[in-house]
């Protein structure tokens, strides 16, 4: 059959335009409502797609603007366990406001409840404003952010296996559990104390599948260590084949087998039954965007205050990757795309307000097709986190128009190769 792509949903929202909520079409009165998530996750497995994924923030930036988050992942996967058989359950938590103790037992309950279906997105968090809702000044620097994290992670993975899978005997004369086949984990660490063990005994995969996506030279370690799949930022194939290449060689030199780990770049598609039609879905998007709203978000991205910049000029010159502080994913696709494309800052900002700079294809499902298969032949993607840029109707055209002629192609299963998460995404 040759390789073959790994696709999953990033779920949010209305979609990944900014202003889709604003479309007359959008779904944005029913976002309190679980079944327009458990509709999107049954749409993502009627398309035989990998997992739908939830990214999660721990605070309120732009409430007038439709971006802010809305129900609690965890809570939403569970009730989509119910509505679904197949598709993967993926969460973010964040290393930087939760517990070891806390996440991996929610996610154990979650791959309990979803017969071996959870996977984790491993993240540090980013804002100021998060921190202060969690009692802290400000968020702790990037290094001492991702020390905990590693820290995080090895108790995490030592909970999950303190019970064995024999562990549980369930004879009713008397032996609930065998306590030999149960361990504490007495870590004593610089961060976190914790005996163990976990209060939920193993699940359906052991361990949920763990994802990761950092782009800066402690995420890339982190993932090369730790991650089963990587989601990754590249506006083009020739980053994301940097990236690839960067991220596949940590892999190695980390003594783990590089194929065993999915690369999956953001992806916005607008399909079309003519590039004229997917070019006028977008255009129909981009009529809808607050120019003031993009600016502050741009002010965010590139940590400039970009209120006076000129819409219709360049561009101003900005400070090299080393020098920026803030998320350095985001802002090397601002760089990439201001040193490739030369935009005007109105052009910019259109190209971030779907996907903030992620890959974007716009085409006949053919075509878009083409650009996928191009991407996993050269080496720059083993797949794709999808970012329609509406709900549902962005997943809908994607699954019924682009998955069946990747399937055709031989590019894309038919049918579900396993029970878990795991077992598909391998």
């Amino acid at each position: 059959m040759g390789a073959q792509l790994r696709i999953g949903a990033f779920l949010l929202g209305c979609g990944h335009h900014s202003a889709a909520w604003r479309h007359r079409d959008s779904p944005v009165e029913s976002l309190g409502d679980i079944t327009y998530y458990e509709s999107l996750a049954q749409i993502a497995e009627r398309g035989k797609l990998d997992a739908v994924f939830f990214a999660d923030g721990h605070s309120v930036r732009e409430p007038e603007s439709g971006a802010s988050w809305f129900l609690e992942p965890i809570t939403a996967l569970t009730a989509m366990a119910r509505a679904t058989a197949n598709v993967g359950l993926v969460t973010t938590i964040s290393t930087t406001f939760y517990t070891p103790f806390h996440a991996a037992r929610m996610l154990a309950s979650l791959d309990h409840i979803s017969g071996g279906r959870a996977g984790w997105n491993v993240v540090t968090s980013m804002f100021d404003q998060e921190a202060r809702n969690h009692g802290l000044e400000a968020m702790p620097d990037h290094a001492s952010r991702y020390e905990r994290a590693d820290e995080f992670v090895d108790v995490a993975l030592a909970l999950w296996d303190s019970w064995s899978e024999d562990a549980l005997i369930l004879d009713r004369s008397g032996r609930f559990a065998d306590a030999s086949r149960i361990s504490r984990i007495d870590h004593d660490g610089k961060h976190f104390r914790v005996d163990g063990p976990l209060t939920v005994p193993r699940s359906p995969q052991g361990r949920p599948v763990l994802f990761q996506a950092g782009a800066s030279e402690q995420g890339r370690d982190l993932a090369a260590r730790r991650a089963e799949a990587v989601y990754s930022v590249a506006y083009d194939l020739p980053s994301a084949q940097s990236y690839y290449a960067d991220v596949k060689s940590r892999i190695e030199r980390a003594g783990r087998d590089s194929n065993s780990v999915a690369v999956m770049p953001g992806l916005v598609t607008y399909v079309g039954s003519t590039v004229a039609e997917a070019r006028a879905k977008k255009a129909e998007l981009d009529l809808l965007l607050p120019t003031e709203q993009s600016i502050r978000q741009l002010s965010l991205f590139t940590g400039q205050d970009c209120e006076n910049w000129d819409l219709d000029g360049p561009v101003p010159p900005l400070p090299p990757l080393e020098a920026f502080t803030g998320p350095q994913g985001r802002y090397a696709t601002i760089l990439r795309i201001v040193e490739k494309d030369a935009p005007t800052v109105r052009e910019l900002l259109g190209t971030l307000a779907a996907g903030g700079g992620h890959a974007t294809m716009i085409g006949t499902p053919e075509s878009i097709a083409d650009e996928m298969e191009s991407w996993l032949r050269g080496r720059g993607a083993d797949g794709f986190n999808l970012m329609p840029p509406t709900y549902p109707q962005g997943l809908e055209d994607f699954v019924d128009h682009v998955i069946p002629v990747l399937q055709a192609r031989g590019l894309f299963r038919r049918e579900y190769e396993g029970a878990t998460l795991r077992a598909n995404l391998t």
